[in-house]
């Protein structure tokens, strides 16, 4: 008995090891999510009648003086607003039929009689609050730590690798990728990790001099820093502590700032590249997961540290933000692409439209959330 105590409650259990990571991970990104529509969506005149983290039967809940209802509901993945006049947790438009049981009163706060700008600015402000968490938690993570970096210079090239292959030697120092200034080793990693097959040009430093390059990376399967195997790609160069000189960055508040926006747009620009070569078929299936991995990936970073866990919780807000401002109903990319139908044609689209594609965008949601549920249970 003692022995299934500790396997499931210690903290290298089921529930302290993995379960409540898990739960804090998704709780905060969806609840900042959800905060964003309803922010701007009270902001702007709507009324809403729920803010729900997780799906399902409501657990325990309570209703604050506008008659919203709050509440946290049976299944932690994922969360909606709904505001007056949604007949569903999706926010698609009614029938109107629907829209004549609302009253006089909730026709004038009902989110779709709003304006257009009104209606986009509260759909797009759940990715933008993704987004301004991820700002949030690497500007708090540069204060308090700074950021350890490495000089661009390459210590070592393995055999027959691309960068052998294109001339790069022991001693050369990058100076760009693809016409990108590099400043840190890491920039070389981050400028090459997500183009496996693409030819790049790489400017070196060599004996005060510079010497242009071209090589093709290759994948390579390596060890993350929570210990996954993870096939990353390379071009075959190495650093050491006597050419690298490990330094630490400090920040000042402000300029912890400037440095969390650029790191983000970073990690913004690598999800997007990511996803475009994965429907190209130039990804590896197994680098996405769905609920089973990212439980798997908390607990992980639980027991490295809670700087680890926060970490996590940025670059997962930015894959949920990412993948919201997907065109494809019913996520808020979907609602974005028919305000913008909208404001072109000067009226609605058609309720028969808008079914075939809510229908449709359905198919293609539950296909995804089944591809990565597949890939956590039975295809990595």
């Amino acid at each position: 008995m003692n022995e299934i105590f500790h396997a499931v409650f210690s903290t290298e259990g089921f529930v302290l090891g993995t379960l409540v990571p898990f739960l804090f991970v998704l709780t905060v990104v969806v609840f900042v999510h959800e905060m964003g529509h309803y922010l701007i969506g009270r902001w702007c005149g709507i009324g809403v009648k729920a803010f729900s983290i997780g799906f399902g039967p409501e657990l325990f809940g309570f209703n604050d003086s506008h008659g919203t209802r709050w509440k946290l509901s049976a299944i932690p993945l994922g969360g909606y607003v709904k505001f007056v006049g949604d007949m569903n947790a999706t926010s698609s438009q009614p029938s109107a039929e629907d829209m004549e049981t609302l009253s006089d009163a909730e026709r004038e706060v009902a989110f779709h009689t709003q304006p257009i700008w009104k209606r986009a600015a509260t759909v797009v402000a759940g990715p933008l609050f993704n987004f301004l968490l991820t700002i949030a938690v690497f500007a708090v993570l540069f204060s308090v730590y700074g950021r350890p970096v490495l000089e661009p210079t390459v210590a070592e090239v393995r055999a027959d690798s691309p960068a052998a292959r294109a001339g790069i030697k022991p001693g050369d120092r990058f100076v760009s990728v693809d016409g990108s200034k590099i400043e840190t080793f890491a920039d070389v990693q981050r400028l090459v990790s997500g183009r496996s097959g693409d030819a790049i040009t790489f400017t070196m430093l060599r004996d005060g001099k510079e010497v242009t390059v071209t090589a093709t990376p290759e994948l390579m399967e390596q060890e993350d820093a929570l210990g996954n195997k993870v096939k990353v790609a390379v071009i075959g160069v190495a650093n050491n502590t006597e050419l690298g000189q490990p330094r630490l960055i400090t920040y000042s508040p402000v300029g912890a700032v400037g440095a969390a926006v650029e790191e983000t747009g970073h990690v913004i620009q690598r999800t997007g590249q990511f996803l475009q070569r994965f429907v190209a078929g130039r990804e590896d299936k197994c680098q996405l997961g769905g609920p089973i991995k990212i439980a798997k990936m908390s607990g992980q970073a639980a027991k490295l540290g809670f700087e680890w866990l926060v970490q996590l919780v940025a670059f997962l807000s930015v894959g949920i933000g990412i993948l919201n401002l997907l065109p494809i109903p019913p996520l808020d990319g979907g609602h974005l692409l028919f305000y913008g139908v909208e404001a072109v044609i000067r009226r609605p689209v058609s309720e028969r439209m808008m079914e075939m594609a809510y229908r449709v965008g359905l198919i293609l949601v539950l296909g995804f959330m089944g591809f990565v549920f597949w890939n956590d249970l039975f295809g990595c």
